[in-house]
């Protein structure tokens, strides 16, 4: 566990899950001032997963200055299943993430962007092939993009440069929705800006990554939290730094215990 996370008041977890509870999914929604999208993304996502899973919801919200806390918190009664960690300042979308995932009781993680524009209709999908397959990262690919044109742009030309460099096979290395077992994702190296590469780091680690089709919805409130220019400028140095990671990797095909 991040040291940081020992540091936590007592305060500062809201809802906590009740012990005894037996859980085989973990659902993370990182959230940065979604305010009017986090409360009924939330509450979708207990819909959907009800009927399938044992999960819970750890909604993090990442040093929110909006309503996003206090509408997560609202759903307490309506979606026992829901977990809320709270960021005292902002540290970013990877850090979220990690945070969430420490937290974790769950097996498998899944990972979804707090936005909205995920559709966690597409969850059971991506879990049920994680588990059928015996895949270390399943991860959504977005079709059809639904964001205005510059940011399209932007991300194709981002993920041209780093599946040219990284070979890492995938397409659409953003897209929020991705599914892997918890204990994978902990021997990771952590680092900001680490989500948008999840399958190098995975494949460096010699696991097998699947590629699945998901939807992706335009979106209904509030901006996307990053400009193309500054995303440009960070993804420069993150992927000089996950090339040589991947590079400097080791993993053996096979381990046998002999006593």
């Amino acid at each position: 566990m991040p040291d940081y996370l020992e540091a936590l008041s007592p305060e500062t977890v809201v809802l906590p899950s009740p012990p005894g509870i037996t859980v085989d999914l973990t659902v993370v929604v990182a959230a940065y001032n979604e305010a009017g999208n986090i409360g009924p993304l939330i509450a979708e996502i207990a819909g959907v997963l009800r009927p399938r899973f044992a999960f819970e919801i750890i909604c993090v919200d990442d040093g929110s200055t909006d309503a996003t806390l206090a509408e997560a918190a609202a759903l307490g009664e309506a979606v026992p299943e829901l977990r809320i960690v709270r960021h005292s300042d902002r540290a970013g979308q990877s850090a979220a993430i990690c945070t969430g995932i420490a937290l974790a009781r769950g097996g498998l993680v899944a990972t979804i962007d707090g936005d909205g524009q995920n559709d966690p209709a597409d969850i059971p999908a991506l879990v049920d092939c994680a588990r059928q397959a015996g895949a270390a990262l399943v991860t959504g690919v977005r079709t059809v993009r639904h964001d205005r044109l510059s940011k399209r742009v932007a991300s194709r030309l981002a993920n041209a440069v780093r599946a040219g460099v990284l070979r890492d096979g995938c397409p659409d290395t953003g897209c929020g929705l991705k599914v892997f077992p918890r204990r994978a994702f902990e021997r990771l190296p952590q680092f900001d800006g680490m989500h948008r590469y999840l399958p190098a780091l995975f494949r460096a680690r010699g696991a097998a990554v699947i590629l699945r089709p998901v939807s992706h919805r335009p979106r209904v409130r509030g901006v996307s939290k990053y400009g193309n220019l500054e995303r440009a400028a960070l993804g420069a140095v993150d992927l000089l730094g996950v090339l040589w990671l991947t590079r400097r990797s080791r993993s053996p095909e096979r381990v046998f215990e002999q006593r």
